[in-house]
C-alpha cells in the first residue's frame, strides 16, 4: 500500500530538515514525499534539493496560505493513504507509518489518528504538552473533542468523495475538515493509541488572545457551513479540553 506524506513550508530551513529526515527514516517503504513551498526566500529549497529523488514531488510558488498549500499537495499525491507532516514537525519513531497502515488494514477502516506531544523548539526530546486522544466517538465533537490533525491519516478516496480543505479558513480548515469527514459524513476512524507526532511549540491560532478568539469564531463557522449546531457549551470546551495536555505530559508506555 502506497502512502504519501505532505510537507508544507515556508523559509522553513531551521526545522525542515527534521521533518525531511523523520520521513527518510520509516521503515514502510512505499512512500511518495510531497514537499509544497510557498515560495521561500531563505535556503529551504536547497535543503530540499540535497535529497534529490528521495522526495518524489517538490513545487515552490506563492500561495494563499497554508491550506491552499495544503491542498496542492493533495492533488499531486497518488498513494492510497495520504498524510500531513508540517515543516516544524516529526515522526517520533522509525515505524509509525508501518503502524498506521498496518492498523488501517487490521481494522478496514479509511481513516486513522493518534495521539501527538508538543515540544521545545529547540529540543526535540523536551515535552511540553501531551494531547493524548483518546478512542473514537462521533458525540464527543459536541464536547469540544478533535484529534490532532498531524496525526491523522486519510484514504485518497475521502477527500476525492468530501472534498478538500474549505479556503474559506484560516487558521481552522483542518477543524471543518475533520468535522466534515468524521462527524457530518460519519467517517469511523481507527485510533492508534500511541504519539507518533512530534509537534514544535507555537501555532498561529493560540499565538495571543486576539488569535484564540479569531479559532474560536472560525470554530463557530465550520459547524455553520456544514449546517451542523453544536451544544451550546462545544466552542468554549474546545480550549478548555488543552487544559489536561498541560498537567498529564508523559506519554504512555
Amino acid at each position: 500500500m502506497k502512502v504519501s506524506i505532505i510537507t508544507v513550508s515556508y523559509n522553513s530551513a531551521k526545522t525542515i530538515n527534521d521533518t525531511i529526515l523523520s520521513v527518510m527514516g520509516q521503515t514502510w517503504a512505499n512512500v511518495e514525499y510531497i514537499i509544497v513551498d510557498g515560495g521561500s526566500t531563505d535556503n529551504t529549497l536547497q535543503i530540499c534539493k540535497t535529497y534529490g529523488n528521495r522526495i518524489a514531488k517538490i513545487i515552490s510558488e506563492p500561495d494563499k496560505g497554508i491550506y491552499d498549500a495544503m491542498n496542492k499537495g493533495l492533488a499531486l499525491a497518488t498513494g492510497d493513504i495520504i498524510g500531513i507532516l508540517n515543516s516544524d514537525d516529526v515522526y517520533a519513531y522509525g515505524t509509525v507509518l508501518e503502524d498506521v497502515v498496518k492498523k488501517m488494514l487490521e481494522s478496514g477502516t479509511n481513516a486513522l489518528y493518534a495521539d501527538l506531544v508538543y515540544v521545545d523548539r529547540l529540543n526535540l526530546e523536551k515535552i511540553k504538552r501531551y494531547w493524548r486522544s483518546g478512542e473514537f466517538k462521533k458525540n464527543k465533537f459536541k464536547w469540544g473533542w478533535m484529534p490532532p490533525h498531524p496525526t491523522v491519516f486519510f484514504k485518497k478516496d475521502l477527500y476525492l468523495q468530501f472534498g478538500n480543505f474549505n479556503l474559506e479558513f484560516r487558521s481552522a480548515a483542518d477543524y471543518e475538515l475533520m468535522l466534515r469527514f468524521f462527524y457530518k459524513h460519519g467517517v469511523k476512524p481507527a485510533y492508534l493509541p500511541k504519539v507518533i507526532t512530534r509537534m514544535r511549540t507555537g501555532g498561529e491560532s493560540n499565538a495571543s488572545v486576539k488569535n484564540r478568539v479569531k479559532a474560536n469564531n472560525e470554530d463557530r463557522k465550520a459547524w455553520k457551513v456544514n449546517d451542523l449546531r453544536p451544544n451550546l457549551l462545544t466552542l468554549y470546551l474546545k480550549p478548555l479540553r488543552k487544559i489536561p495536555q498541560f498537567i498529564f505530559r508523559k506519554p504512555r508506555a
